[in-house]
């Protein structure tokens, strides 16, 4: 199954400045990841600039990124308070990106999702739980439906419950 709406990657231009130095003004130490706690335990954690899940042998990065405020500087919204700054991995190197007509990146059934949903201004305008269902595609589908349903919502950001790390941005379709 593909997706009814785009999940999107960190974007390229993002991925070079966060390569050197994160969004909270740190230098990017990258790594070698692997699966046995050294340096971290990251085998499985999502890749935000490929929307999978790491390989062990990979040289990744954890990384400060504030989506919310690379999109406010795309569009010339002013988030205020609401621009976040929070961990993601992502490849040390540039990659190829996204494949082609992936399902919903990070969809483990079961797994615990927020759905924050932001307004032109960059305002958060609502949001919900969401536990990814044994039919994640639908399961998306169905709730970021919901969230476009509204007029006022511009995008969406799905993040994990356990850690609030940003997992993917959708843009209104």
């Amino acid at each position: 199954m593909t997706t009814t709406y785009t999940p999107l990657p960190v974007p390229p231009a993002a991925l070079r400045e966060l390569r050197v130095t994160d969004d909270a003004g740190r230098p990017v130490r990258p790594f070698t990841a692997h699966a046995d706690g050294t340096p971290i335990d990251c085998v499985g954690s999502p890749l935000r600039c490929c929307l999978r899940g790491i390989e062990a042998g990979e040289r990744v990065a954890l990384v400060s990124y504030a989506p919310l405020r690379r999109w406010a500087a795309d569009t010339g919204a002013r988030p205020g308070a609401y621009d976040e700054v929070g961990p993601v991995f992502i490849h040390a190197e540039p990659c190829a990106g996204p494949a082609e007509g992936r399902e919903y990146p990070f969809a483990r059934a079961g797994a615990l999702r927020t759905v924050r949903r932001y307004d032109a201004a960059g305002h958060i305008v609502g949001g919900r739980l969401f536990e990814v269902p044994d039919d994640a595609g639908a399961g998306f589908d169905r709730v970021l439906g919901e969230a476009f349903a509204e007029p006022e919502v511009a995008l969406v950001h799905v993040r994990a419950l356990e850690y609030g790390c940003f997992q993917f941005e959708v843009r209104r379709p």
